[in-house]
């Protein structure tokens, strides 16, 4: 699809430089308040992630990188070892230990509308598990992929969670794709002191509630949904927004983040959540059409954008679709089809092509399942491979077949690592990733070059500081 103007968001950038320079550094954006100790029951799954506050700033962007043509390294290397060299080094200290049978666990919907991204983050990380497992075959051990379908269900993402913990060979996990799910199973991942490391889950309570065991590898809402504000009002001159979201802990969290910046940046907003179950949007259709707006946000996943899109086009209604990373799959294209002419979204993730160093993988992962890999399928590869680097690492330490508590210890404790990315991965101690980048993406139609999506920019952040 033809981009009606350039997008270069060398004005939004500025800005954002301009304001460092004002504010002296980044200030901290306040997330969803949190309970100082996680609720050991499992949220349901229409929770509202309620955010208080977001900062003017847009969360003022630590660094910022404008791309006009897919950059040669999206998220840019530092000096960083590989976690391929660093696993390869740390095996060779592992002679006449014996480690059994190591298993790494996923989570995610490898079933139901949202299951186009789920089994790709479950085929990533079972891809990763049998490359590095190979690349480790001199120590003797079996390591295991054990995937498990959370169905995008908070209930089921938690009783998956029982079993996961029940098996001793599982000494860290993969997941979630949905912030809710991953909540509803933290819990028990804490009792039993077992790592998670997220390839996908966005929302601020991930690393905001007290789980010493939640990692995640991408960025947060608490910054996506500002940045997208100001594309919004800024790049795409939106002044009068209709936001939905889908009433999910990430739908409606995110949909809020950026409700708050855009009424700050002038814009005038209305919002409105309908269930994510819903799939005929007449009811909430005729209210746009009379408020006439210029842009809508769509805070939810692209199963359902998808469906919404098109029936808002069918009614006629004009306006510039916008939405966060949960529209990132190629099913939003198979859905919504030439619906999404006008349309955009901001993602953590973005496609597989703009990471140069994970081009190898594309190739092995379509020869390993038949079909290319989705969004979020290097993060869930690269989630493996630190899952494996903090086992061998608390291996070496222990000399034996680490705990679980070991393998926490040694997560929190990685150096720098330098995935398929090309971002160097560091753990703050809240457990986000020290910089993470946030992309501007226009998506094609046609399912079948979603991975050629037009990358317009990117900007890469520290988390806030709170």
């Amino acid at each position: 699809m033809a981009m009606k103007r350039s997008l270069s968001l060398l004005a939004l950038v500025a800005l954002l430089t301009a304001m460092l320079a004002a504010c002296g550094g980044a200030p901290a954006a306040q997330p969803t308040t949190a309970p100082a100790e996680p609720a050991t029951s499992a949220p349901a799954p229409t929770e509202a992630a309620a955010a208080t506050e977001v900062p003017t700033e847009a969360a003022a962007a630590t660094e910022a990188v404008v791309a006009t043509e897919a950059p040669t390294e999206a998220a840019a290397a530092t000096d960083a070892q590989t976690i391929e060299a660093y696993l390869t080094e740390m095996a060779g200290q592992l002679e006449g230990v014996d480690l059994g049978t190591i298993k790494v666990a996923s989570q995610s919907p490898l079933s139901g509308p949202q299951s186009v991204l789920g089994v790709s983050i479950g085929n990533s990380s079972a891809l990763a598990v049998k490359q590095y497992g190979e690349l480790l075959a001199a120590t003797g051990a079996t390591f295991e992929a054990a995937p498990f379908d959370d169905q995008a269900q908070p209930e089921v993402g938690s009783a998956n969670a029982k079993a996961i913990v029940s098996d001793p060979d599982i000494l860290c996990v993969v997941g979630h794709l949905n912030s809710g799910v991953a909540l509803a199973a933290l819990p028990d991942y804490q009792n039993a002191s077992l790592p998670m490391v997220s390839p996908a889950n966005t929302s601020p309570k991930i690393t905001e509630s007290g789980f010493p065991n939640a990692f995640r590898v991408v960025g947060r809402d608490d910054l996506q949904g500002p940045l997208g504000a100001r594309f919004a009002v800024e790049e795409l001159g939106a002044k009068n927004i209709y936001i939905i979201h889908d009433k999910t802990e990430y739908g409606q969290g995110v949909a809020e983040f950026f409700k708050q910046e855009a009424e700050k940046l002038g814009a005038t907003t209305a919002l409105e959540g309908v269930a994510d179950t819903e799939t005929q949007f007449d009811s909430i259709i005729t209210p746009i059409l009379a408020a006439n707006p210029d842009l809508i946000y769509f805070g939810g996943i692209y199963s359902q954008a998808g469906l919404f899109f098109r029936q808002a086009r069918e009614k006629g209604i004009e306006a510039k679709f916008l939405g966060p990373d949960g529209l990132d799959s190629s099913e939003l294209a198979k859905l919504a089809g030439e619906a999404l002419e006008g349309s955009y979204y901001t993602t953590v993730s973005g496609p597989v092509t703009i990471f140069p160093s994970a081009a190898q993988f594309a190739t092995d992962y379509k020869a390993e399942y038949g079909e290319a890999v989705q969004p979020f399928g290097a993060q869930s590869y690269d989630s493996a491979g630190l899952c494996f680097s903090a086992i061998v690492k608390a291996a070496v330490d222990a000399k034996a077949k680490p705990t679980r508590e070991q393998v926490l210890a040694a997560m929190q404790d990685l150096p720098a690592l330098t995935g398929i990315t090309g971002a160097s991965y560091k753990f703050t101690d809240k457990g986000d990733p020290t910089e993470a980048a946030y992309y501007f993406l226009v998506p094609n139609s046609d399912p079948a070059l979603w991975n050629d999506n037009k990358l317009a920019a990117v900007i890469k952040s520290a988390p806030p500081e709170n």
